[in-house]
């Protein structure tokens, strides 16, 4: 057995998923991790049956997985048949309002952390800041203070973990800190391990339909804490949002109304992406079809994808049997409800297979219809799975129990959750998101830079013979095919990336998906830089209105830069001070005729932007020379101390020196003026801002990074900030 992997793909699997010695050296090959996987979980099918076919089961297992049409999460991957034996990805803690819980709480957090998965919290329950503390007669410092130990622990455990710890914290939009909490982020130094998402009510949202006030509530007494607008809290929300892409928000009795086991309480909280919405100690079984692997002849193939459904279901319900939990009370809940999340990835290559641009109607009818298929199909395999081995024993306490449904083996049987690292692996888009690029630039180990295209574009491209070595570069540094000549429309017409979709049709087909999801589906809405206020809030009542779950949104650039105040009190001014420049930059440097001569100008750029502007006369010495660098030296201090361009641009345009020159039919009127055209030129022509859908840079590989599925993730190395 040979399985084809993408060299990227390859680079992925070797550094994060085989086994590796005391040393570091590698100690499997690629296909015999996929028959450890296979093999592991196929066992669980001894448990059930005496008779149990396990070496046929564990052949199944292993097509499916070899052929890359279904993935577990990555703990599966990673942990199957080891030692850890810890397969699932994310969990739900409870935190009461009592030292004891919440310290109780952050030793089940750093055992979690430690053994690979993400946790999820609501810290409704705890008493607002300042409120009274009965046993001292002190005062209480308020859950955000709580979580900021939570997040310290955080760090401390990732430091030698294969994952990053990640957490999601979650407060009700009625507690009385929720001012507090929706700001907690905005100073971009707070809570760096922690997602946080609003929990909206539907009082809350009636009183903002309204234009009314609404309860603020004391959780220690019950009692009404104080009345405030909802159209002030939202538009908090929204700027928050706006300002970092935080917090997200979770509509809670939405949630509720769609929990499969009202008899076991009400859910308070999600996984760090907010797609699985759990009980207390519940654990997540995720996994994922490939869905552009169901395409064959531009068609969907059923029965392909309803074999892999039936298949899947089999191996998350087996996973659920030979993970080794972190916890016993974690073990108790997770097979109380057996819950499991079967989900999809690479939807937006399987329309660019079907020649279908992602923001159409005909797209949101494809994933109406291959979503619907695997909710049916996923309900029928867990039936026919509980006829052989029982229904999930809190059954009894589910929506199922006196319907017509006798059978089911699994409370949820469907998840959109993030595929960041095992759609690498799969070779195909992440999750539900459209095209993270049609080219991107990769980072290989000799410092060197390969420009990666989209398989699917070179194909066609070579096809209607438009392809070049010279349009992949170009197409890698614009990021969208949108304002490339050599790209013919109806390519462009299907080849769009995210940030060429409008946030409108984001929401739509995250909408369509919750229609057949169980729990809820892990999207991001890609937002331009100079997106407004009131575009985040069209997205949130567009969110609400189209009954999703939740909803994450991302402005580009909005968590990019950051200025450092140096100094405390009145008798000291605030002091900006320039962040360094970084040993590596990337850039572009135009020629321009003035006056003097020409004059060439380069423009870099670091992984927050513009930072640094250098220009050279063609033929010149002295006065003119100094005065050019001095211009450059100053203009990149300005730039790295956060000025915008175009306040640079407003202050050099339009200086006129004695002699003048034209260009392209503008007159150039100095040197000073020449540079500010070429900043203007970029800026205007969005070469950074609009038409790449990147921010930051990798800490494990240099690469870009990119915002989706509700994180931050690496498409060349796989590297996630959620873990």
């Amino acid at each position: 057995m040979k399985i084809s992997l993408s060299k990227n793909a390859e680079v992925v699997i070797k550094k994060r998923y085989l086994k590796k010695d005391s040393s570091g050296n590698i100690k499997e090959t690629i296909e015999e991790l996929f028959t450890r996987v296979a093999k592991s979980i196929a066992g669980a099918d001894a448990i059930f049956e005496s008779d149990a076919d396990v070496d046929k089961t564990e052949k199944k297992f292993l097509k499916m997985l070899s052929d890359l049409w279904f993935l577990p999460n990555s703990p599966t991957l990673m942990n199957a048949g080891r030692r850890l034996g810890q397969l699932a990805a994310c969990f739900v803690l409870p935190i009461e309002d009592s030292m004891e819980s919440i310290f109780e709480t952050l030793k089940h957090t750093a055992m979690i952390h430690k053994s690979g998965g993400g946790t999820g919290f609501s810290f409704s329950r705890i008493r607002p800041a300042k409120d009274v503390v009965l046993s001292t007669a002190g005062v209480s410092s308020g859950p955000l203070s709580f979580m900021a130990v939570f997040d310290g622990a955080t760090e401390t455990v990732k430091q030698g973990g294969t994952r990053r710890g990640a957490n999601m914290g979650v407060l009700r939009v009625d507690h009385p800190d929720i001012e507090a909490f929706i700001k907690s982020k905005n100073d971009h130094s707070n809570l760096n391990n922690f997602n946080i998402s609003v929990a909206l009510t539907d009082v809350f949202m009636e009183a903002l339909n309204n234009n009314a006030d609404y309860d603020l509530i004391n959780p220690r007494t019950g009692k009404v804490s104080k009345h405030v607008s909802a159209s002030k809290i939202f538009e908090t929300i929204v700027d928050s949002a706006w300002r970092t892409g935080e917090p997200g928000i979770i509509f809670i009795d939405s949630i509720n109304r769609n929990n499969p086991t009202p008899g076991l309480g009400d859910i308070e909280a999600t996984n760090p992406c907010g797609e699985q919405p759990l009980l207390p100690y519940e654990s997540c079984t995720l996994g994922s079809i490939n869905l552009s692997k169901m395409i064959t002849n531009n068609q969907l193939n059923y029965n392909r994808l309803k074999k892999t459904v039936f298949d899947a279901v089999h191996f998350l319900d087996n996973v659920i049997e030979v993970n080794k939990y972190p916890l016993a009370c974690i073990e108790e809940m997770t097979k109380k409800t057996r819950k499991i999340g079967l989900g999809v990835m690479g939807f937006a290559d399987m329309l660019l297979k079907m020649g279908i641009s992602y923001d159409s109607d005909e797209a949101a009818s494809q994933a109406e219809k291959v979503m619907s298929i695997i909710s049916q199909e996923s309900k029928n395999a867990s039936a026919e799975l509980a006829k052989k081995r029982g229904n999930f024993p809190a059954y009894k306490k589910s929506i199922f129990d006196n319907s017509s449904t006798p059978y089911m083996r699994n409370a949820t049987t469907t998840t959109i959750a993030p595929t960041g690292t095992i759609s690498i692996i799969a070779g195909t888009s992440g999750g539900i998101e459209p095209i993270f690029a049609v080219s991107h630039e990769r980072h290989v180990l000799d410092g060197k830079s390969l420009y990666e295209m989209h398989p699917l574009f070179v194909k066609i491209a070579k096809k209607e013979k438009f392809y070049s070595n010279a349009l992949a570069t170009e197409i890698a540094s614009a990021g969208s095919l949108q304002h490339i000549d050599k790209v013919p429309d109806h390519i462009k017409k299907i080849f769009r990336i995210s940030h060429d979709i409008s946030p409108d049709w984001h929401v739509k087909i995250q909408a369509v998906f919750q229609k057949y999801t169980d729990n809820a589906v892990s999207k991001t809405v890609n937002f331009p830089s100079h997106a407004t206020k009131e575009d985040v809030e069209k997205v949130y009542l567009l969110a609400h209105s189209h009954r999703c779950k939740g909803v994450t949104i991302y402005r580009y650039g909005s968590r990019d830069r950051q200025v450092l105040n140096i100094g405390k009190g009145k008798d000291k001014l605030d002091k900006i001070l320039p962040r360094p420049r970084p040993e590596r930059t990337r850039g572009l440097t135009e020629r321009i005729s003035t006056g003097c001569g020409k004059l060439y100008v380069t423009v870099n750029y670091d992984r927050e932007g513009m930072c640094e502007v250098f220009a050279q006369m063609g033929k010149t010495g002295g006065c003119a020379s100094s005065q050019i660098e001095a211009s450059g030296r100053l203009i990149s201090l300005a730039l790295r101390s956060g000025v915008k361009v175009d306040a640079i641009v407003k202050q050099l345009i339009g200086i006129r020196c004695p002699q003048s020159a034209w260009q392209n039919g503008k007159q150039v009127l100095s040197c000073p003026d020449a540079i500010a055209q070429i900043l203007n030129h970029i800026t205007d022509s969005n070469f950074v801002e609009e038409n790449k859908p990147m921010m930051g840079v990798c800490p494990e590989c240099s690469s870009v990074l990119s915002h989706e599925e509700g994180c931050l993730v690496c498409h060349s190395c796989g590297f996630s900030r959620c873990g």
